[in-house]
């Protein structure tokens, strides 16, 4: 239920701003990597939010609770690709996806911070939600063991076609770990969406940044 209590936690600076005239890379740290991300002005899908650093936190810090290594893990809206690369050096089977416009610099990240490295080699894929998930992501082949989601909800654009494509993705078995500053009613009304659909917990509240982190899992009949 949503009344377990969840931990309060705060998003550490564990970065160091670095400034360029055409883009920002962010230097940031965690599972022991310097992972090396760069920014793109033109597109809301290329900014670090934070609720992908509260996520990369969380499951650095959590690694027993959800462990991800040899696991299928999804990534949708993964804008920079913070969270994937963070869940590759954690083991995983990475997909990372995203809009058309901003695979490049998705994939250029996601490359950069993982060639040389001893694990599983990471794939990016465009996905727009609701759009082509049959034919793209075949449930009969396709299974994820975690569906990781950060900063997809802000003001009320395309909720139908993000929750048509959560619960197209997650299957009994697949956890869907979501972060997101809440801020406007929208927020708390996807929420309550989901919660209606899934068995939803709030994990843990990073007050100072507004951002909840949630689990949601399919409900067993």
């Amino acid at each position: 239920s949503l009344i377990d209590s969840p931990v309060v936690l705060k998003i550490l600076q564990n970065w160091v701003p670095r400034v360029s005239h055409y883009f920002d890379k962010e230097h940031y740290t965690y599972v022991g990597h310097q992972i090396v991300i760069q920014e793109s002005i033109e597109h809301l899908g290329a900014v670090v939010w934070p609720g992908a650093l509260a996520l990369s936190q969380y499951l650095e810090s959590n690694q027993e609770q959800f462990n991800l290594k040899d696991k299928k893990v999804l990534e949708i809206g993964a804008g920079t690709g913070l969270v994937s690369i963070v869940a590759c050096i954690l083991g995983a089977y990475v997909t990372a996806t995203d809009l058309p416009e901003v695979l490049e610099n998705l994939s250029y990240n996601i490359s950069r911070n993982t060639q040389d490295m001893n694990m599983h080699k990471p794939e990016v894929r465009k996905l727009v939600w609701g759009e082509d998930l049959n034919e793209d992501f075949p449930a009969s082949t396709y299974h994820y063991d975690f569906l990781l989601a950060t900063d997809v909800v802000y003001h009320h654009t395309a909720l139908d076609p993000l929750l048509a494509t959560i619960v197209h993705f997650c299957k009994p078995g697949t956890i869907l770990l979501w972060a997101n500053k809440f801020r406007f009613s929208s927020d708390y009304e996807f929420l309550e969406k989901l919660s209606s659909i899934f068995n939803t917990t709030i994990l843990a509240e990073f007050p100072e940044s507004n951002v909840k982190l949630l689990k949601a899992t399919v409900r067993e009949n």
